[in-house]
């Protein structure tokens, strides 16, 4: 259409006004969107173009003609070198994608979607360009003594923090099969990150069991306190009795976390996530207003519900997230006749 354009331009100003360069606009235009030999394809018309228009003119007669044609000439063989690395751009980075999913389903397992009378949902979303992982981590483990899960954000971003965020999921998983209680789990999490890590980096975390009692034990280091909600509409924090430092600085603090019950019965709702849902600020400064938005948590599909809160935070930060935003959803039936 460029191409017919000029052509166009040219026949009707004229020699004179020297629009026939213009032809070289063609294969420039192929070289960004298509393959090497769609853009090789137009520079070859172009030429053809260049040439009836120019014997037309009667450019040939001068040195405009020959200009004009190397100008074409010119402008289609960078357009190929252009095309030929976006494509080899385009392959790596399929590659890249494909690695980081492979790595995704290593790192961050699927949870399962149901546990006795629990129904579980889990939403995630990388704050770097293009990225399947990040910093922020979760998990979900049926041992003997009920239900355990880890929700946690490592300090910092890139591969650092998903090496770190691996090391904390890696001893997660065996001490929740192996060890009896939360602290226990807590503290082997912790002697494997300080193996790990170097300097002052560090990790905060909530851990959580839920067994066949009324309450579910939190363990909370240093990480947001996850909100419940019941089901007369009632919402609030899970908050410990007092903060403690996160994973990886214990070490740096008098006393370890203590673990707290808070009560988890039927209809109720535990929602954990990272300070990538929590913080996440609109154009005003204002961070993101969870409890508030509750309310979103009502649609009887607890994946749908966390589609909708994700939503929400995006629509909040006007724009993509700043941070990795991990949340985790666990439901407690009202009974075995629900849905699973």
């Amino acid at each position: 259409m460029v191409m017919a354009a000029v052509s166009a331009v040219d026949l009707i100003a004229g020699p004179g006004v020297g629009f026939l360069p213009l032809v070289s606009l063609g294969p420039a235009f192929a070289g960004l969107v298509g393959g090497w030999r769609r853009t090789a394809l137009v520079g070859l018309t172009a030429s053809v173009l260049c040439v009836g228009l120019g014997v037309h003119s009667g450019l040939f007669e001068s040195r405009r003609g020959l200009t004009a044609l190397l100008s074409v000439a010119g402008v289609t063989a960078a357009g190929v070198v252009a095309a030929v690395m976006r494509q080899r751009r385009e392959a790596e980075l399929a590659s890249v994608r494909s690695i980081a999913e492979v790595a995704q389903r290593v790192l961050l397992r699927p949870v399962p979607r149901g546990a006795g009378p629990l129904r579980i949902a889990v939403s995630y979303t990388s704050a770097v360009a293009e990225a399947r992982i990040g910093g922020d981590l979760y998990e979900v483990v049926t041992s003997p003594a009920g239900v355990r899960i880890i929700v946690g954000d490592v300090q910092g971003k890139g591969l650092e923090a998903v090496e770190s965020a691996a090391v904390v999921l890696g001893a997660f998983r065996e001490a929740a099969h192996d060890e009896p209680d939360l602290p226990a789990v807590g503290a082997r999490v912790e002697r494997a990150l300080n193996r790990h890590l170097s300097g002052e980096r560090f990790v905060t975390a909530v851990l959580a069991e839920i067994g066949d009692g009324p309450d579910a034990t939190l363990l909370n280091f240093g990480h947001p306190s996850p909100l419940v909600v019941r089901p007369d509409g009632e919402v609030g924090y899970a908050a410990p009795p007092e903060r403690a430092l996160p994973l990886g600085l214990m070490d740096h603090g008098p006393d370890a976390p203590l673990p707290y019950r808070v009560p988890f019965a039927p209809g109720d709702q535990l929602l954990f996530y990272t300070d990538g849902v929590s913080e996440a600020r609109d154009g005003a400064g204002w961070f993101y207003p969870l409890v508030e938005r509750a309310a979103l948590l009502k649609d009887p599909d607890p994946e749908a519900a966390l589609r909708a809160v994700r939503e929400d935070v995006v629509d909040h930060a006007e724009g993509p997230l700043h941070d990795d935003a991990a949340m985790l959803l666990v439901r407690y039936r009202r009974g075995h006749l629900e849905a699973p």
